[in-house]
């Protein structure tokens, strides 16, 4: 096997304008239709104001960043298989709204290069700079046969 693919403090970034598509979209492909997400008279009335998007579509934002974080290991010419372990202390530190622009980062936080892991933190901020989201993520990488 290679040297590890990845090192600490490693970054990739990723931002996206959440639209009302994406939403609508991410709804009708998971069935959360909640009027959370889907209802803004139902919204209007609340501490919120406004509809608000799916936990679940930041995390696909997350897995995004793991992806570009992948392929930037694949370009490198790697003998291994980079796979996700999966997602740990996910939080959702404050609303997403529909036309707010996320940005997220991803941080190689640490190797264990004796079981080919490493583990990357992640965090999601709005244009105003404030934290909305932030989560670990676990990268494997698998010998190829």
């Amino acid at each position: 096997m290679s040297d590890f693919h990845v090192s600490v403090g490693e970054q990739v970034r990723f931002s996206k304008t959440v639209g009302e598509s994406d939403i609508y979209l991410f709804a009708g492909i998971t069935g959360d239709l909640a009027g959370i997400h889907v209802n803004e008279q139902y919204m209007s009335k609340s501490a919120y104001g406004h509809r608000i998007a799916h936990g679940a579509l930041l995390i696909g934002f997350m897995s995004t960043t793991s992806t570009m974080m992948i392929a930037r290991c694949v370009e490198r010419g790697i003998d291994e298989t980079p796979v996700s372990l999966g997602y740990d202390r996910i939080r959702f530190t404050g609303p997403v709204y529909i036309n707010d622009t996320v940005s997220v980062t991803y941080t190689i936080a640490e190797i264990d290069e004796e079981r080919r892991r490493a583990r990357a933190d992640i965090e999601v901020v709005n244009q105003r700079g404030k934290t909305v989201a932030v989560a670990q993520h676990v990268l494997k990488w698998v010998a190829d046969a």
